[in-house]
């Protein structure tokens, strides 16, 4: 769905798209975020709003192409680069890469559990 570095957030044209449809039938610019399993604590009042306007800007001016072109916004600077975001960031990060690794490793166990006919112990 994105891209998150420690710089910048680049979101997918999916996921524009997306947020623009959904912002157009009612749904308020956090709650897509939110929905999108996105920690929205850390980001600045009005960010989502702001930014979900500057893509329907791009689309009035380019048409939806323009949400992928290189003169449309391809990424904000997301919150704001004091250390407090950074390491909030670096936190959502490993926590991310955590859950990825421990649903990697039941993987793991499963795909050798049915290439050997045997039942593991995926603890």
């Amino acid at each position: 769905m994105f891209n998150c570095t420690a710089n910048s957030i680049n979101y997918t044209f999916e996921f524009k798209k997306r947020a623009i449809e959904l912002s157009d039938i009612g749904i308020s610019a956090k709650e897509i975020w939110l929905r999108s399993n996105f920690d929205t604590s850390w980001w600045r009042k009005g960010y989502f709003k702001e930014t979900i306007r500057d893509w329907k800007k791009i689309v009035d001016k380019k048409g939806v192409e323009g949400l992928i072109r290189p003169g449309g916004i391809q990424f904000d600077k997301g919150p704001s680069p004091n250390s407090s975001d950074k390491v909030k960031r670096l936190k959502l990060q490993v926590k991310y890469l955590k859950a990825e690794n421990d649903f990697l490793a039941k993987l793991r166990a499963k795909r050798a559990e049915s290439n050997s006919g045997r039942i593991k112990n995926i603890k």
